[in-house]
């Protein structure tokens, strides 16, 4: 039997996350986007009774700019996928990637306790969670 260390997501995720109002625009969107380097917005909650929402370059691809859409005209609530599926800061990134896979997922929060704790991709499983020197 191999013993393996755990790579946790709280250990890969990127805690540098934009938030946003889903009253905001597409345009307003891509420019913090833009600003941040980002390529997902997460959309705050609207009351203690809400839940998150997530917004990614693809979703304003597919539904604005392939529908000829006006950024301008757009708000991201109309865009957003709500509610997001979360990742807990403690869940191995295997059983993550396997998640990911299973909903089709690039991104996610990650969420400890109703508080956003950070951010998380393929990429950050990927990139930090193999050992390779």
């Amino acid at each position: 039997m191999t013993n393996r260390n755990i790579i946790r997501a709280r250990d890969v995720m990127t805690d540098k996350f934009q938030t946003v109002d889903g009253l905001t625009t597409v345009q307003d969107a891509l420019r913090i986007m833009k600003q941040q380097g980002a390529e997902a917005l997460l959309v705050n909650k609207r009351s203690d009774d809400d839940e998150y929402g997530i917004v990614l370059l693809s979703d304003m691809a597919r539904q604005v700019l392939a529908q000829d859409r006006s950024p301008q005209r757009v708000n991201v609530y109309e865009i957003m996928s709500k509610p997001v599926i979360s990742v807990d800061p403690n869940m191995d990134i295997r059983y993550c990637a396997r998640l990911f896979d299973k909903f089709g997922l690039t991104q996610a929060p990650v969420i400890e306790a109703g508080k956003l704790l950070g951010l998380i991709s393929y990429a950050d499983m990927v990139m930090r969670g193999f050992d390779v020197n």
